[in-house]
C-alpha cells in the first residue's frame, strides 16, 4: 500500500510540470499599444470616463429612477443573473467532484426451499468511490468551470452597462421629441395667425389668392409634421417602457436643456479596456475555458485511477448458520488506461485546440471591436460639438434673415415665398440644434458604455 501511495505521489509530481496543470495566461500578441487612434496617452491611475458611477454619469434624478427600475426588472437582467446562480452552482459541482462519494443501498431477500422455513435476509452497504485526479482531468474541469463562472458574470455586467446605456439613450430621444414638439407647435402657432392675417388681407384686396393658398399648404404640412412628432413620442415611451419591464404608460421626465453631462472624456489607456469592457472580459473567459478544455483532452490521454470500498452489516455470513449477523467490508482500487480507443481521443484534442484558438481569435476581435468603439465614439463627441456651433451660428442668422423678411414684406418689397423660404429655414435649423443637442448626449454615452461604464 506504501508502494502505491509513493508511486501516486511522484507521478503527480512528475507530472505536475506537464501543460494539464499550467494555469491559464492572458496572450502576449494582442494590439493593445496602437487601440487608440488619436486619444493622447495618459497614466495609467488617470480616471476614465468610464470609471465614473452611473449615478454621477446621470445627474437627472427622474433618469436615475428609470434606471433603478430598469436594473431590477428588465428581463434580460433577470436572465443574466439566473446564468450567473446556474454556473456557481456548476462550480460547487466540480468542487465536490474532489469528493469521494457515497451511497447506501439496502438490499433485502427472502427464500424457501422445499416447504421449509423461509428465510429472510438483508444487507445494509455503504459503499464509497473515489476518483483520485493524479492527471489533472478534475482540476482543468474545475478550472474552466470557474472560468464559466467569470464568463457569465463577464455577461451580466454587459447587459447592466448596455441597459444603463441604453435607457439613458431612449430617454434623450423622448426629452428630444419633446423639444421638437415644442418647436413645432410654436411654428404652428405663428403660421394659423399668418394664414388669418393673409386671409383678411386677401377679403380686402392686399393679398393674392395665389400667396394665401401657398401658406395653406404649408400650414397642412407642418400640421402632418406635428402629428408624426407626436406618433414617435407615443412609440419612444413604449419602447422605454418594454424595455425597464413595466406596461406602455407615460414616462416623467424633465427637458433636454436641463441635462448635463461631464466635459471632460478621458478614455485612459487602451489597456484599461482588457478589465472594463464586459464584452472583452467575457470573451477573455471564453479563451481560458477554451484552455482548461484542452488540457481536459490532454488528460484523457492518461490512467484513470479509482478507489472504491464499501462497510456495512449483513444478517447472512454463510449458510451453516441460520442467519449469523456480522460486518461485511471491501476495497476495491482500479486502474484503466486508454488503450483502443486512442483514435477518438486524438480527435477530440485536435477539436479542443481549433476551439481554443478560435476562441483566442475571437478575443483578439472583441478587443478590435472595443476599440474601434472607443475611436468611433471619441471622434463623434468631437464631430458633434462642431456641428451644434455650426447650427447656433446658422440660427442666429437665419432669425434675422425671417425679421428682415417679415419687414420687407409688410411694406411690399419682398414676396410671400421669401418670407416662407426664410421661416422653413429657420424651422429646419432649429429643429437641428435640438438633433445635434440629442447627438452630443449620445455620443457621450456610447463612449461611456465603450469605456465599459456603467459595471459594478
Amino acid at each position: 500500500m506504501k508502494k502505491i501511495i509513493y508511486s501516486i505521489i511522484i507521478c503527480t509530481a512528475l507530472l505536475s510540470s506537464c501543460s494539464v496543470y499550467r494555469n491559464y495566461h492572458r496572450p502576449d500578441n494582442l494590439p493593445v499599444d496602437s487601440l487608440y487612434r488619436d486619444n493622447p496617452a495618459v497614466g495609467e491611475d488617470s480616471l476614465t470616463l468610464g470609471d465614473l458611477p452611473w449615478e454621477e454619469m446621470f445627474q437627472d434624478s427622474l433618469l436615475q429612477n428609470l434606471i433603478r427600475y430598469g436594473l431590477e426588472n428588465n428581463t434580460d437582467m433577470q436572465v443574466a443573473f439566473l446564468r450567473v446562480d446556474e454556473a456557481k452552482a456548476q462550480l460547487m459541482a466540480a468542487r465536490l467532484s474532489f469528493l469521494p462519494s457515497l451511497t447506501l443501498s439496502p438490499q433485502g431477500t427472502i427464500s424457501r426451499t422445499d416447504g421449509a422455513k423461509s428465510v429472510k435476509t438483508y444487507e445494509l452497504p455503504l459503499q464509497a468511490s473515489w476518483e483520485v485526479d493524479l492527471f489533472g482531468s478534475l482540476r482543468n474541469a474545475k478550472k474552466g468551470t470557474q472560468a464559466t463562472l467569470l464568463q457569465q458574470e463577464a455577461y451580466r455586467q454587459a447587459v447592466r452597462s448596455e441597459l444603463i446605456a441604453t435607457v439613458a439613450n431612449n430617454y434623450y430621444s423622448l426629452l428630444m421629441l419633446d423639444e421638437q414638439i415644442g418647436i413645432s407647435q410654436s411654428t404652428l402657432d405663428i403660421w394659423n395667425e399668418q394664414v388669418r392675417t393673409m386671409e383678411a388681407k386677401l377679403r380686402v384686396g392686399e393679398e393674392t389668392e395665389n400667396a394665401v393658398t401657398q401658406a395653406r399648404a404649408s400650414l397642412c404640412e407642418l400640421e402632418a409634421t406635428h402629428n408624426d412628432l407626436l406618433r414617435q413620442q407615443r412609440e419612444a415611451e413604449n419602447t422605454l417602457c418594454t424595455l425597464l419591464g413595466m406596461t406602455s404608460q407615460s414616462i416623467s421626465r424633465s427637458t433636454l436643456a436641463e441635462q448635463t453631462l461631464p466635459e471632460e472624456v478621458n478614455a485612459g489607456v487602451p489597456l484599461r479596456l482588457l478589465s472594463k469592457r464586459p464584452d472583452v472580459v467575457q470573451a477573455e473567459m471564453e479563451l481560458a475555458n477554451a484552455y482548461y478544455a484542452t488540457n481536459q483532452s490532454r488528460a484523457a490521454f492518461y490512467p484513470n485511477l479509482t478507489l472504491t470500498g464499501s462497510v456495512g452489516w449483513t444478517n447472512s455470513l454463510g449458510q451453516v448458520v441460520t442467519n449469523p449477523g456480522g460486518w461485511i467490508l471491501s476495497a476495491i482500487g482500479s486502474l484503466t488506461q486508454p488503450i483502443f480507443n486512442r483514435g477518438k481521443l486524438i480527435s477530440n484534442l485536435r477539436v479542443s485546440k481549433d476551439e481554443e484558438q478560435i476562441a483566442q481569435l475571437n478575443y483578439k476581435q472583441a478587443l478590435l471591436d472595443a476599440g474601434q468603439e472607443v475611436n468611433n465614439a471619441l471622434y463623434a463627441v468631437e464631430s458633434v460639438k462642431r456641428t451644434l456651433d455650426s447650427h447656433q451660428r446658422q440660427c442666429k442668422e437665419l432669425e434675422r434673415t425671417v425679421q428682415t423678411s417679415e419687414s420687407l414684406y409688410r411694406t411690399g418689397n419682398a414676396t410671400y415665398l421669401e418670407l416662407l423660404t426664410a421661416r422653413q429655414s429657420l424651422l429646419s435649423a432649429r429643429l437641428n440644434m435640438v438633433s445635434d443637442r440629442f447627438s452630443q448626449l449620445q455620443s457621450v454615452v456610447s463612449l461611456y458604455n465603450a469605456l465599459g461604464g456603467g459595471c459594478e
